[in-house]
């Protein structure tokens, strides 16, 4: 798949099979339509197009909301995309100027001048420029002036799939990790940079990697301990401390090409209450685990939530529970063998 992080680096095709969308956490009902796109690209022997939007129009429009959280960062949703078999993914930078172009307008450079569209795939009830006045029927009279077909993704096909991006982002706030992963289809994760913390886990027996998420608008779960596995890639190569924070805009998950391991553990979220912590922890104790993983990017898969975060009277009762919580977290692996 190839990625475009402005459509003026996108090539005009000739012949694009299209959808359009911020395809946030790319569930069921995303990728149902997903599918007919390529499907039908390939049947007509063209290329699928997918235009999404980056940041989250809402973010743009109601800057002073800053309680909207994305399932997905750009660099996941870019690699999920890319498993479902999409040919071009253009992300478009979503500004003030974007958003105020007249309906006829952004049909015409944007979706026949700059990419070519032969065929577009697109729910009943999207909305697009200025004020959102434009809709399907201006979609279809365009098709019949420019030349290309409108496939409507009918309201009872989008119905039928009982899913949307706010009620996984409910259901992961509330730490309902398994409805959010029967919405998804996959379980909910988490990718970042392991850093440097205290090492107090290290002194109870339960060493933890801290993780660091640089995508500020990531949603992150209920505070609690879960589950997890974690994907790593051990093959390559490990930044040290001093450069952990420094980031890169390319997509970091690893591949099964370049040696992609899976562990399991249990993970933890919260302020660690215990010690009188002040910042909000994103760590994972990693089962069967002694190496030194500072700086490498890790994935974290979150499969179930078991107990939420407490105060504890001190260390040595907070190690008690956290064995409990071992057991239980190897336990509920067993169920799943």
């Amino acid at each position: 798949m190839k990625i475009y992080h402005n459509l003026s680096e996108f090539i005009k095709l000739d012949n694009a099979v299209v959808t359009i969308g911020t395809f946030d956490g790319v569930h069921f009902g995303h990728q149902k339509i997903i599918k007919q796109l390529v499907q039908r690209a390939k049947a007509d022997g063209g290329e699928s197009v997918i235009l999404t939007f980056f940041p989250h129009p809402r973010m743009i429009i109601d800057p002073e909301n800053q309680d909207l959280k994305m399932i997905n960062t750009i660099n996941e949703k870019a690699e999920i995309l890319k498993s479902l078999g999409v040919d071009h993914l253009i992300i478009t930078p979503f500004t003030r100027d974007f958003s105020n172009q007249l309906p006829e307008d952004y049909i015409k450079h944007t979706l026949v001048n700059n990419i070519g569209t032969k065929h577009i795939i697109i729910g009943y009830d999207h909305r697009f420029g200025k004020d959102r006045l434009g809709n399907l029927s201006d979609l279809k009279a365009a098709g019949l002036h420019y030349g290309f077909t409108v496939e409507e993704i009918m309201e009872q096909d989008i119905h039928d799939v009982a899913v949307s991006s706010t009620k996984i982002r409910q259901a992961l706030l509330a730490g309902d990790v398994n409805l959010a992963a029967d919405y998804l289809g996959r379980p909910f994760s988490i990718l970042g940079k392991v850093i440097k913390g205290d090492k107090i886990g290290r002194t109870i027996g339960f060493p933890t990697a801290n993780l660091f998420v640089e995508e500020t608008y990531k949603l992150i779960p209920s505070d609690g301990i879960y589950a997890v596995t974690v994907e790593m890639s051990l093959q390559s190569e490990v930044q040290s401390p001093e450069s952990e924070n420094k980031t890169t805009n390319a997509p970091k998950l690893a591949t099964p090409d370049s040696g992609l391991q899976t562990f399991k553990g249990m993970a933890y979220i919260g302020q660690r209450p215990t010690i009188n912590g002040m910042t909000r922890n994103i760590e994972v104790n990693i089962f069967d685990f002694n190496q030194e993983i500072y700086g490498q990017d890790i994935k974290m898969n979150f499969l179930k939530f078991l107990r939420h975060d407490v105060k504890f009277t001190g260390l040595e009762a907070l190690t008690v529970q956290l064995q409990k919580d071992k057991e239980a977290t190897l336990n509920y692996f067993k169920t799943l063998n």
